[in-house]
């Protein structure tokens, strides 16, 4: 069984899983997710199943709760008592981690906005941001265009990056596997529809506390990366009045953080909805999305040091 550094009884160990941490990011920097056989993708038709099956009748909100320890649970669990110790384990975890995090598709995606915007392809564009948002994007002009773009970088460098790092630092490779498919779960079932109401509010409500400290260390990571004044303040007056507990401190932390006012008017389903501000300054443009996600890598790279240093301490 693998445990964290800081659990290590063997200080000679210590530095073990920080190095895996940095070999995960590494690998998914230079390869990006899969393109072909992503355990993600069958887990996701799992997942589908399950549902099929579970969704039905009546007490479906512990349905969902059954639905996601059964899917859950059992991956998560054989990772933490089946990995070895020491380098063996060392390397499964830096795969495992690299299989969690999606810091170049988060990359990709965000570059292709700005590179459709750069060219005059709002069309392009307003299709591609469709990739990263849940709104409506078919009538977004250039300047919402890049402000869904960079609402998203921001939220999903929590979701795609730093909450798999922070279990990770906790569990290993089985932390990054709980918050891999436990935030996979409620991108699925996350929705307050008829549907999902029900069924789908356990899996929501476990992605929350998943991500009560990572999205506060990652809103901080932001704060630190930019105009930390200015993305503390804005995280401390409008990270509460967001719908999420989680995005609304790490969105308006990394807006302040870059000096842009974001959040506003939004189409969801059909509805027009005026959502609470984000951050503070000029609009966001195209120019504006590098930035973002140049705040991104900072942050990874801040934490990828902190792991390493306190693997040092011990050492």
């Amino acid at each position: 069984m693998s445990f964290p550094w800081f659990f290590a009884a063997d200080s000679s160990t210590a530095l073990l899983l920080p190095l895996a941490a940095v070999a995960g990011a590494a690998l998914d920097r230079l390869f990006g997710e899969p393109r072909r056989g992503h355990p993600l993708v069958a887990f996701g038709k799992l997942a589908n199943a399950c549902e099929r099956v579970l969704n039905v009748g009546s007490a479906r909100h512990l349905r969902g709760l059954l639905a996601w320890a059964l899917l859950v649970l059992p991956f998560a669990g054989l990772a933490l008592w089946a990995i070895p110790g020491g380098l063996p384990g060392a390397i499964v975890d830096a795969l495992l981690l690299y299989l969690a995090l999606g810091a170049r598709s988060l990359d990709e995606h965000a570059r292709r906005v700005a590179d459709d915007l750069a060219a005059g392809d709002l069309g392009a564009a307003r299709e591609h941001v469709g990739w990263m948002v849940s709104r409506q994007t078919a009538d977004l002009d250039a300047e919402a265009v890049a402000s869904a773009c960079i609402e998203s970088t921001l939220e999903n460098g929590n979701d795609a990056i730093f909450g798999a790092l922070f279990w990770f630092a906790l569990l290993g490779g089985a932390g990054a596997i709980l918050f891999r498919l436990g935030n996979t779960l409620d991108a699925m079932w996350g929705y307050r529809n008829q549907r999902f109401a029900a069924f789908g509010c356990v899996a929501a409500r476990i992605d929350d506390l998943l991500n009560l400290v990572p999205a506060r260390l990652t809103a901080l990571s932001y704060a630190l990366g930019g105009d930390a004044r200015t993305a503390l303040r804005c995280w401390w007056r409008q990270g509460a009045v967001w719908k999420s507990p989680n995005a609304g401190p790490v969105m308006a932390a990394g807006a302040g953080s870059l000096g842009l006012a974001l959040g506003g008017e939004a189409t969801y389903d059909g509805q027009r909805q005026q959502r609470p501000p984000l951050g503070e300054g000029r609009p966001a443009s195209a120019a504006d999305i590098p930035r973002a996600l140049t705040l991104v890598r900072r942050s990874l790279l801040l934490w990828l040091v902190l792991l390493l240093f306190g693997g040092w301490l011990r050492v």
